[in-house]
């Protein structure tokens, strides 16, 4: 059975945008079918205008589909990224997870496998307590936590976490944080395809 990834993203300033997509890209070369998807605004408008950064990056995303609870229903995998913001998910993200309880509630987020992503200003801006945030979420719906724990010697080259891939804001994306990256993503359609 072919691995239906969802890969649901919240980006500001590029970051969460440049791992979803080198993930996407793994994905497909490992045979899954990909919706890349993005988590819609909710900042007013002029806000988001008022920041250069924030602006280029909400053009530069403005054509990917905007994901929805029929996308999370046709996924058997998901994979999110999103920013922190005070050691949470961005308000954005927990903004579309609230609309999921309609398909929470009839069971169709259950036994799915499922991932997360994300990116601070810094290395200690609370990278871990979001990953480990949604996974809370994520175990609510009954979904099955598939982390990267330290499978893999990229998971260390990249910064060693064992929960999910985290970025520092401004870094490059080099081999290292590409191969963990790629890692996490067919970790998670390999798991996946054994549930399907």
């Amino acid at each position: 059975m072919t691995v239906k990834l969802a890969i649901v993203f919240y980006s500001s300033y590029s970051t969460n945008l440049q791992m979803a997509r080198i993930a996407a890209e793994d994905a497909r070369a490992a045979g899954a079918e990909v919706r890349l998807l993005r988590v819609a605004e909710t900042a007013p408008e002029d806000v988001v205008a008022g920041q250069d950064a924030w602006k280029a990056t909400a053009d530069a995303i403005k054509d990917i589909p905007v994901a929805t609870a029929a996308d999370m229903e046709w996924a058997n995998a998901y994979l999110f990224s999103t920013p922190t913001r005070f050691g949470q998910a961005a308000s954005q993200v927990r903004a579309f997870i609230d609309t999921l309880g309609g398909v929470w509630f009839q069971g169709k987020l259950a036994n799915k496998a499922i991932s997360a992503m994300t990116s601070a200003q810094n290395a200690h801006g609370g990278q871990e307590a979001t990953i480990l945030g949604l996974y809370t979420s994520f175990l609510h719906w009954g979904s099955v936590i598939v982390a990267p724990g330290y499978t893999d010697a990229s998971i260390f080259e990249a910064g060693g976490n064992p929960y999910g891939y985290s970025h520092t804001q401004g870094k490059p994306f080099g081999d290292a944080e590409r191969k963990a990256i790629g890692h996490q993503v067919r970790r998670l359609i390999e798991i996946a395809g054994k549930l399907a």
